[in-house]
Protein backbone atom coordinates (compact mmCIF):
# COMPACT_ATOMS: atom_id res chain seq x y z
CA UNK A 1 0.00 0.00 0.00
CA UNK A 2 1.13 3.59 -1.03
CA UNK A 3 2.39 5.96 1.55
CA UNK A 4 0.31 9.00 2.19
CA UNK A 5 1.45 11.99 2.91
CA UNK A 6 -0.84 14.80 4.48
CA UNK A 7 -1.99 17.96 2.72
CA UNK A 8 -2.51 19.86 6.01
CA UNK A 9 0.24 21.30 8.11
CA UNK A 10 -0.03 21.29 11.61
CA UNK A 11 0.88 24.32 13.14
CA UNK A 12 1.57 23.05 16.92
CA UNK A 13 -1.51 24.71 18.32
CA UNK A 14 -4.07 21.94 17.15
CA UNK A 15 -6.42 20.70 19.83
CA UNK A 16 -8.74 17.85 19.19
CA UNK A 17 -12.54 17.24 20.62
CA UNK A 18 -13.52 13.79 20.81
CA UNK A 19 -16.91 14.27 21.45
CA UNK A 20 -18.31 10.70 22.77
CA UNK A 21 -21.09 9.11 24.16
CA UNK A 22 -19.16 9.08 27.58
CA UNK A 23 -18.31 12.69 27.42
CA UNK A 24 -15.80 14.94 26.04
CA UNK A 25 -12.14 14.31 25.71
CA UNK A 26 -10.00 17.46 24.74
CA UNK A 27 -6.36 16.32 23.20
CA UNK A 28 -3.41 18.90 22.48
CA UNK A 29 -2.16 17.59 19.30
CA UNK A 30 1.52 17.30 19.09
CA UNK A 31 1.88 18.45 15.40
CA UNK A 32 5.53 19.55 15.79
CA UNK A 33 6.60 16.37 17.22
CA UNK A 34 4.26 14.07 14.82
CA UNK A 35 3.41 16.79 11.73
CA UNK A 36 2.12 13.66 9.83
CA UNK A 37 0.31 11.86 11.79
CA UNK A 38 -1.31 15.19 13.37
CA UNK A 39 -1.92 16.13 9.61
CA UNK A 40 -3.56 12.58 8.86
CA UNK A 41 -5.98 12.97 11.74
CA UNK A 42 -6.76 16.29 10.89
CA UNK A 43 -8.00 15.46 7.68
CA UNK A 44 -9.75 12.30 8.65
CA UNK A 45 -11.43 14.34 11.50
CA UNK A 46 -12.12 17.20 9.30
CA UNK A 47 -13.47 14.74 6.52
CA UNK A 48 -16.31 13.34 9.37
CA UNK A 49 -14.28 9.74 9.23
CA UNK A 50 -14.35 9.28 12.77
CA UNK A 51 -18.27 10.55 13.30
CA UNK A 52 -20.47 7.40 14.63
CA UNK A 53 -17.18 4.83 14.93
CA UNK A 54 -17.39 3.13 17.90
CA UNK A 55 -13.90 1.99 19.99
CA UNK A 56 -13.87 -1.83 19.12
CA UNK A 57 -10.91 -2.81 21.61
CA UNK A 58 -10.23 -2.79 25.26
CA UNK A 59 -7.75 -3.79 27.81
CA UNK A 60 -7.83 -2.74 31.18
CA UNK A 61 -4.69 -1.01 32.29
CA UNK A 62 -3.28 -1.03 28.89
CA UNK A 63 -5.61 0.88 26.16
CA UNK A 64 -9.30 1.51 24.17
CA UNK A 65 -8.96 1.42 20.52
CA UNK A 66 -10.91 2.94 18.06
CA UNK A 67 -10.79 4.36 14.36
CA UNK A 68 -12.00 1.81 12.49
CA UNK A 69 -14.66 2.53 9.60
CA UNK A 70 -15.95 -1.45 9.85
CA UNK A 71 -17.68 -0.31 13.34
CA UNK A 72 -19.75 2.59 12.14
CA UNK A 73 -22.98 0.67 10.85
CA UNK A 74 -22.82 -1.71 13.94
CA UNK A 75 -24.76 -1.21 17.20
CA UNK A 76 -22.27 -0.90 20.72
CA UNK A 77 -23.52 -4.85 21.30
CA UNK A 78 -22.29 -5.95 18.00
CA UNK A 79 -18.90 -4.28 18.34
CA UNK A 80 -18.77 -5.58 21.99
CA UNK A 81 -20.19 -9.15 20.33
CA UNK A 82 -17.35 -8.85 17.74
CA UNK A 83 -19.91 -9.15 15.34
CA UNK A 84 -20.20 -7.89 11.55
CA UNK A 85 -18.13 -8.25 8.23
CA UNK A 86 -15.56 -7.40 7.82
CA UNK A 87 -15.12 -7.57 11.74
CA UNK A 88 -14.23 -4.45 13.95
CA UNK A 89 -10.68 -3.53 14.06
CA UNK A 90 -9.42 -4.47 10.50
CA UNK A 91 -10.67 -0.94 8.58
CA UNK A 92 -8.62 1.86 7.97
CA UNK A 93 -8.62 5.05 5.29
CA UNK A 94 -7.60 3.02 2.29
CA UNK A 95 -3.57 4.37 2.74
CA UNK A 96 -0.95 3.77 5.41
CA UNK A 97 1.16 6.93 6.47
CA UNK A 98 4.60 6.87 7.54
CA UNK A 99 5.93 5.96 10.91
CA UNK A 100 7.09 8.66 13.22
CA UNK A 101 8.18 7.15 16.88
CA UNK A 102 12.29 7.46 15.70
CA UNK A 103 11.76 11.62 14.73
CA UNK A 104 9.28 12.20 17.63
CA UNK A 105 11.12 14.07 20.73
CA UNK A 106 8.20 13.19 23.11
CA UNK A 107 7.35 9.81 21.87
CA UNK A 108 6.30 8.96 25.64
CA UNK A 109 3.68 6.35 26.04
CA UNK A 110 1.94 8.50 29.29
CA UNK A 111 -1.34 7.85 30.75
CA UNK A 112 -4.22 9.06 28.34
CA UNK A 113 -1.65 9.57 25.48
CA UNK A 114 -2.96 9.48 21.84
CA UNK A 115 -0.88 6.92 19.80
CA UNK A 116 -2.03 5.67 16.31
CA UNK A 117 -2.59 2.23 16.30
CA UNK A 118 -0.80 0.01 12.93
CA UNK A 119 -0.32 -3.99 12.32
CA UNK A 120 3.32 -5.27 11.98
CA UNK A 121 4.79 -3.32 9.03
CA UNK A 122 6.38 0.41 11.15
CA UNK A 123 4.82 2.34 7.88
CA UNK A 124 1.38 1.17 8.58
CA UNK A 125 -0.96 3.18 10.63
CA UNK A 126 -4.12 5.00 8.85
CA UNK A 127 -7.08 5.59 11.26
CA UNK A 128 -6.70 3.38 14.05
CA UNK A 129 -5.67 5.13 17.19
CA UNK A 130 -5.83 4.19 21.02
CA UNK A 131 -5.68 6.11 24.11
CA UNK A 132 -3.11 4.89 26.96
CA UNK A 133 -4.91 3.50 30.33
CA UNK A 134 -1.54 3.99 32.01
CA UNK A 135 1.92 4.22 31.27
CA UNK A 136 2.72 1.53 28.57
CA UNK A 137 6.40 2.98 27.90
CA UNK A 138 7.53 -0.44 26.41
CA UNK A 139 5.74 1.07 23.32
CA UNK A 140 7.58 4.01 22.95
CA UNK A 141 9.91 2.77 20.43
CA UNK A 142 6.82 0.95 18.02
CA UNK A 143 4.16 3.33 18.28
CA UNK A 144 3.66 7.14 17.47
CA UNK A 145 1.76 9.33 19.81
CA UNK A 146 0.35 12.83 18.24
CA UNK A 147 -1.48 13.70 21.53
CA UNK A 148 -2.09 14.18 25.14
CA UNK A 149 -5.41 14.99 27.10
CA UNK A 150 -5.86 18.40 27.93
CA UNK A 151 -6.99 18.21 31.35
CA UNK A 152 -7.85 15.70 34.18
CA UNK A 153 -11.78 15.93 32.97
CA UNK A 154 -10.58 14.45 29.72
CA UNK A 155 -8.68 11.76 31.60
CA UNK A 156 -11.19 11.15 33.57
CA UNK A 157 -13.19 10.58 29.85
CA UNK A 158 -10.65 8.49 28.52
CA UNK A 159 -10.26 5.83 31.55
CA UNK A 160 -14.33 5.44 31.40
CA UNK A 161 -14.35 4.75 27.90
CA UNK A 162 -15.13 0.85 26.59
CA UNK A 163 -16.04 -1.35 24.00
CA UNK A 164 -19.19 -0.31 21.85
CA UNK A 165 -18.85 3.18 23.60
CA UNK A 166 -19.49 5.52 20.40
CA UNK A 167 -17.21 8.44 19.11
CA UNK A 168 -20.16 10.73 18.20
CA UNK A 169 -17.53 13.03 16.43
CA UNK A 170 -14.49 14.72 16.58
CA UNK A 171 -13.66 18.44 16.28
CA UNK A 172 -10.23 20.30 15.83
CA UNK A 173 -9.43 24.05 17.07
Amino acid sequence: MALYTPVYQPTGDETAVFKTTKGEIRVKLAGKDAPIHVGNFVELAQAGFYDNLKFHRYEPGFVIQGGCPHTRDLSPAEVAGGGGYPPPGTGGPGYSIKGEWLTNPNNHHADGTLAMARSGDPDSAGSQFYFCLGPQSFLDGNYTVFGNPADDESLAVIHSLVIGDTIIAVEIS
